[in-house]
């Protein structure tokens, strides 16, 4: 059962009350960057014309609009953020800022972003935006996060919306490429944080977070890392051979899933003897390895569509 953590006593009793600081790790900002950034390539790499002013004040409202899931999720996860030591520092748990408040943020962050961009881009993007926070809230943080071992694996769709929702605010609608650069988010997220689940269990197991770890073993926590980066490969190059992808960015591909399954499959085949002698370096390299592996190739549709002279010529 959750218990929801009070932090007003806290304040009561001297603590520091809160700061502008505290309000902007309430939104997640590092979570926030990922959504921006793959947003704004959905956005640049579909086709037709895009005013850049609606552009920017549409990225604007997606932000807002993933900061307002932070803040729902930190609202909700204040419990159990608790017990964790990565984030027990959080301004919730630690009594800096009320529960309420941060419910109260970010439910009127949730309406503003999401009436904001059906104003500035259209109702597609829009009800993508809704259904986004609704998935990452409720979807992932009240139901499947503490109910089961595929809470990652279903949940990572409210990461992998962002580039469909870019790509609707600049065609009003949705396609094999925003569907792929779904897929591409989609199946990457697993391995991504099952690595760090791996170096982290016992944060997860002090706070009952079913993750995968905990319900079924490092044993098969690195099967199913091995697994779904099998399945990862195949949707990172097929969206290569869509109408943003290219030579360039194949090429990119191909180089970052063959080093990303040589990462996983030393994660897979070690004995847990070996990594808990070298704390699990390994793993930790891995989810390190995930990050930039996200990011560039993110980065190659960029450039293909730099070389193509959609995107950026348009504007």
């Amino acid at each position: 059962m959750r218990t929801q953590q009070i932090a007003d006593p806290a304040r009561a009793e001297g603590q520091q009350g809160p700061r502008a600081g505290d309000y902007i790790v309430l939104l997640k900002p590092r979570v926030m960057s990922l959504v921006v950034f793959t947003a704004l390539v959905g956005m640049l790499v579909a086709p037709g014309h895009l005013d850049p002013l609606r552009a920017a004040m549409a990225i604007a409202c997606i932000a807002v609009g993933g900061g307002a899931s932070g803040a729902l999720n930190m609202w909700w996860d204040a419990d159990i953020d608790a017990k964790m030591k990565r984030t027990a520092g959080r301004p919730i748990p630690a009594g800096r800022v009320a529960a309420g408040e941060a419910l109260a943020i970010g439910l009127a962050l949730s309406v503003l972003s999401v009436g904001l961009l059906a104003v500035v881009a259209n109702g597609i993007a829009a009800a993508l935006l809704a259904f986004t926070i609704f998935f990452y809230v409720v979807i992932y943080s009240i139901w499947l996060k503490r109910s089961t071992p595929q809470n990652i694996v279903i949940g990572g769709a409210a990461g992998a919306f962002p580039p469909m929702i870019g790509w609707a605010v600049a065609t009003g609608g949705v396609s094999l490429e925003s569907l792929l650069m779904f897929a591409l988010v989609f199946m990457w997220t697993p391995p991504h944080f099952w690595a760090l689940a791996l170096f982290v269990k016992s944060d997860y197991g002090r706070a009952g977070i079913p993750m995968l770890t905990e319900t079924h073993g490092r044993r098969v926590t690195r099967n199913h890392i091995l697994g779904y980066t099998l399945l990862l490969i195949p949707a990172s190059l097929a969206l290569g051979l869509t109408s943003i992808g290219g030579p360039v960015y194949l090429t990119v591909a191909v180089g970052l899933n063959l080093r990303f399954l040589a990462g996983a499959w030393r994660v897979f085949r070690r004995p847990e003897a070996a990594a808990e002698a070298d704390g699990q370096a390994a793993e930790k390299r891995l989810f390190r390895m995930s990050l930039s592996y996200l990011f560039l190739h993110f980065c190659a549709l960029l450039a293909e569509a730099a070389l193509h002279g959609a995107g950026f010529a348009r504007w």
